[in-house]
């Protein structure tokens, strides 16, 4: 059976696949009776299962978050949300562990990974510092670095939360960076630098855990920017020898430092070189762009034949617009 995919449901829909449970709520009625909410998902996004009453809670039992469950059911409406929901029809079947691949139902960028790392190596191949060459080198010249990072998404739960996120974050982050920096007459191969460079800390800040993106502990503890800069320090320390200047190595270290811009949004400083200032920019925007684009493509967002978004998006604040027809180009 083919991976159902959770966007394009329409109400009355007959749903019977396995999904991931994302989330689980135990919940008390009034009257003191249990009921369990469940969120349930794959590849394609997440979907609610209408509210699991005390009389049927065993349907509920074994779908702890984590597991893959089949699912069979209909597509309805929560009026009050006006979202869409899955009522079961009967219990779900907790499939055994062994037969699961989990990254199979985590989402994952639709871009392919083979041409994102050989535009990647192309800018690494132009740039004409060998020091600051061999510097990224330390990380994209690594095969290991090169598959943890690909796994990687951009973030937990917000813009590029996919398997390969990481990867094409990178690469709008350090397109834009290039082409502001050649823009502004700026060092070129320093922004590049920076730019592939500016969230190598979330290959060791962010794992799967329990079938969804998280955090790990050094994450929590220390954060992907912080983390950046140890994991330079560390590869400069494993090597034994100079790659690059003491000046060209602080610049480094700076760009990655201040890339979230400012302290209260977890920058330990603010940017203060020109090529910073850029690479701070280039990943804000790729960050708002994609995020308003996740946005407007959150069918859940509008009522039925409405361009304008019900509500405000978490993602970005306020409502949104999507262009009718999608394009102005006919």
């Amino acid at each position: 059976m083919p991976p159902l995919n959770l966007g394009q449901l329409a109400i009355g829909e007959r749903v019977q696949h396995e999904l991931i449970v994302v989330d689980r709520v135990e919940k008390t009625q009034g009257n003191g009776d249990p009921f369990v909410i469940l969120k349930l998902g794959n590849a394609s996004g997440h979907i609610d299962v209408a509210p699991i009453w005390a009389n049927q809670r065993e349907w509920a039992d074994g779908a702890d978050r984590g597991r893959v469950v089949q699912a069979i059911g209909q597509v309805g409406l929560y009026a009050k949300t006006g979202k869409r929901q899955i009522q079961l029809s009967g219990p779900l079947r907790v499939v055994p562990k062994e037969q699961v691949d989990l990254h199979a139902f985590l989402p994952r960028i639709t871009g392919d990974m083979v041409k994102l790392w050989d535009w990647v190596d192309k800018r690494r191949a132009e740039m004409t510092t060998p020091a600051l060459r061999r510097v990224v080198d330390l990380f994209y010249a690594d095969d290991n670095f090169r598959v943890r990072f690909e796994n990687t998404p951009g973030s937990v739960r917000a813009h590029h939360a996919q398997l390969g996120g990481l990867l094409q974050h990178v690469f709008e982050v350090t397109s834009i960076a290039k082409q502001t920096a050649k823009t502004m007459g700026a060092n070129v191969d320093l922004v590049v630098a920076g730019a592939l460079l500016h969230d190598v800390g979330k290959v060791e800040a962010y794992c799967i855990e329990g079938g969804s993106f998280d955090y790990t502990p050094c994450g929590l503890l220390l954060g992907h920017v912080v983390l950046g800069t140890l994991m330079l320090e560390r590869r400069l320390a494993a090597l034994g020898q100079t790659v690059c200047t003491e000046g060209q190595l602080l610049d480094v270290q700076h760009m990655i430092l201040s890339h979230h811009g400012k302290r209260e949004f977890g920058s330990p400083v603010e940017p203060m070189t020109t090529e910073a200032e850029i690479v701070h920019w280039a990943d804000e925007s790729s960050a708002k762009a994609n995020d308003m684009m996740e946005s407007i493509g959150d069918a859940e967002s509008f009522g039925p034949g409405k361009d304008f978004s019900d509500r405000k998006s978490w993602r970005v604040g306020r409502r949104v617009w999507r262009r009718p027809g999608g394009t102005w180009d006919e």
